[in-house]
């Protein structure tokens, strides 16, 4: 079942676009769609492993980035595309546990939701809307975005071809954990 996608991904890591694509993607992960970018980020790495630093470096400016249009979006649009983008997520209960959250423990909000299968997007939106001090915002942003895509480019450096056998073998083991790990936080979000 995710084969195709998985070759094809792997087909589209060599194109000469390839870098920009992932950082669109993780541009927008970070403030409106829905899917993360790891997608690209892993079968990138798989194929380019000389190149794995400079492809999470991209991946985490680009993610700050979006993230900094999520913060904006929650501070000055949060009524209008700010609450439509959470309605859509289906986490507008949970913006009142996010303010609690915020309110206890600040930083490590954004710090452990960067890494989690929670969407990203929700952190961000959620940053904006509580005002949280936007240069702490993007230097936390920084270091767990950063700390999960360096951490990929790292295992997938180190480990590549036995990751990549790995992989391949129980693709669809992995595809079907990442999807549920990537419904799981939509539906962590929703029930929170």
């Amino acid at each position: 079942m995710f084969r195709p996608l998985y070759d094809w991904t792997l087909r589209l890591a060599h194109h000469r676009h390839a870098i920009r694509s992932m950082a669109a993607v993780s541009f927008a992960e970070s403030s409106i769609f829905p899917i993360p970018p790891d997608v690209m980020l892993v079968p990138m790495i798989l194929a380019r492993r000389e190149q794995a630093y400079w492809i999470a470096t991209v991946c985490t400016i680009a993610s700050v980035a979006g993230g900094m249009l999520g913060y904006a979006i929650g501070y000055f649009l949060y009524d209008s595309v700010g609450l439509w983008l959470i309605n859509l997520y289906g986490a507008h209960d949970a913006i009142g546990e996010f303010r609690a959250w915020y309110d206890h423990y600040g930083a490590w909000v954004i710090l452990i939701k960067g890494l989690t299968p929670i969407p990203f997007k929700i952190v961000t939106i959620a940053s904006g809307f509580f005002a949280y001090n936007f240069p702490l915002f993007v230097i936390l942003a920084t270091i767990t975005r950063g700390a999960r895509f360096f951490l990929i480019a790292w295992l997938l450096k180190r480990y590549g071809e036995r990751m990549q056998g790995f992989i391949e073998k129980r693709l669809n083991l992995i595809g079907t954990i990442f999807t549920v790990l990537l419904v799981g936080g939509f539906l962590l979000i929703a029930l929170l």
